[in-house]
């Protein structure tokens, strides 16, 4: 193979990899200098002058002239007077010798291996370019068309024909693909798994939510309008709290649009995912009253230290505030940063009983752990399902039936005291008042 063939070959594969001029010359210019210190030890006294364009290639040599009985004969920069007129025959002692050396005379061997080392190169380059484009894009959306679709993940092709890989949990649960179809996603992360690039894309990431109200809402795109957090169940719900730094505007309003036109755009890319746009503020209560939007709150016990909220609702209330499957309920505690517990409102009742009054009966441990999610009174316990308990306790279930037994046993009594009083048992009259 000869220089011009290598080149000319490497150019072409160069270009369509879209490697600029200057670092083709470099790459090249490199190679061929590991060459030459292969053969000849060192490349300090050679010159490389490459042409791409007509793909010629001169190495020159340079070595000063030296007396064939000199010291220096051996040095890497020196030559024998007698090997130099066999150059050319005029040389004398301490003239520059510029001798060229043909691309062959590195052997076979050698020149195949130049042209796969100049084929990896390139390789190498283009992964470091992807790793740093995509890198750069890390919570951006991107647009591409899916390629192939497997059981755990699609692959998408971007406009460069770069693969991009979409897991299948970071789809939509309701996404369906198919080759040749145009996806949008937010670049998630990119990793680099045995020295190739991965980039890895998301549609369930709160970034691709966010990415949409930027593109949908000009107000956040400006600034004026600034998202202090979202929370998504992907697919079923989600919610976001904006705040507005002009008060002219209502930042929920500018959200949802002219009869909902800003948030359909969106709603419609997230397959028909259910948004909530609350109002951000610094009023921890109030923000905990809107994250329970659509439900409608009683009142609040918030324990900053535990970081747990207690709060009470009328019963048709509940469910709204758990929402389907717990959604609700699990976006709202994620949104504030806090754990709440919804309760029931036990309602109107003439006397309730503190669990402190049932230490005789139910140990304190037991109690403690009640107390811990806000349950400190005996309609309290009795307002929430066992399962909750369970669930919110270190209680097993058997135990907090026993609890549920003393409890309600306690308030039976209590009332069929209160029955009597009011209802007391009439005597029969004596045979002499009936006179």
């Amino acid at each position: 193979m000869n220089s011009n063939v290598l080149i000319e070959s490497f150019a072409e594969f160069a270009r369509s990899k879209n490697i600029d001029r200057p670092t083709m010359m470099s790459i090249l210019e490199d190679v061929f200098r590991t060459m030459i210190r292969k053969k000849y030890t060192t490349d300090e006294n050679f010159d490389v002058i490459l042409n791409v364009d007509k793909g010629d290639l001169e190495i020159w040599r340079n070595r000063e002239i030296v007396d064939d009985d000199s010291e220096d004969i051996w040095d890497f920069d020196k030559i024998p007077l007698a090997e130099a007129q066999k150059i050319e025959a005029d040389f004398e002692v301490g003239e520059q010798v510029a001798e060229e050396v043909k691309l062959e005379d590195f052997g076979r061997r050698a020149v195949l291996m130049a042209r796969q080392t100049l084929i990896q190169r390139v390789k190498d380059l283009e992964r470091d370019n992807l790793y740093q484009q995509y890198k750069d894009q890390v919570g951006e959306i991107v647009t591409g068309e899916v390629y192939q679709v497997w059981s755990r993940e699609a692959l998408i092709l971007d406009k460069e024909e770069n693969e991009l890989v979409l897991p299948k949990g970071e789809q939509i649960p309701k996404d369906r693909y198919r080759k040749g179809d145009t996806v949008r996603a937010v670049v998630h992360r990119v990793e680099i798994i045995n020295g190739t690039p991965k980039i890895i894309l998301s549609r369930a990431a709160p970034a691709f939510l966010e990415r949409l109200f930027e593109l949908e809402v000009p107000e956040i795109y400006d600034g004026l309008i600034t998202i202090k957090n979202i929370v998504r169940e992907p697919g079923e719900r989600a919610k976001v709290a904006v705040e507005s730094y002009d008060d002219r505007i209502d930042p929920v309003g500018a959200c949802v649009g002219m009869k909902g036109s800003r948030i359909h755009a969106v709603v419609r890319e997230l397959e028909n995912e259910n948004i909530d746009v609350i109002n951000y503020t610094d009023n921890l209560e109030l923000y905990i009253q809107r994250a329970l939007s659509p439900a409608k709150i009683g009142s609040m016990r918030i324990n900053e230290q535990t970081g747990r909220v207690s709060v009470f609702l009328k019963p048709d209330q509940v469910s709204l505030a758990i929402g389907r499957g717990g959604a609700n309920i699990k976006l709202a505690s994620r949104l504030v940063g806090m754990e709440i517990d919804v309760f029931r409102e036990a309602g109107d009742y003439d006397e309730d009983i503190a669990l402190d009054e049932f230490q005789d009966e139910i140990e304190p441990w037991v109690l403690e752990e009640l107390k811990k999610i806000g349950l400190d009174t005996g309609r309290a316990v009795l307002a929430v399902s066992k399962e909750d308990i369970v669930r919110r306790t270190e209680l097993e279930d058997v135990t907090v039936e026993d609890v549920f037994r003393i409890i309600r046993n306690e308030f039976d009594d209590t009332d069929a005291e209160a029955d009597g009083e009011a209802e007391p048992e009439q005597e029969a009259p004596k045979s002499g008042d009936a006179q």
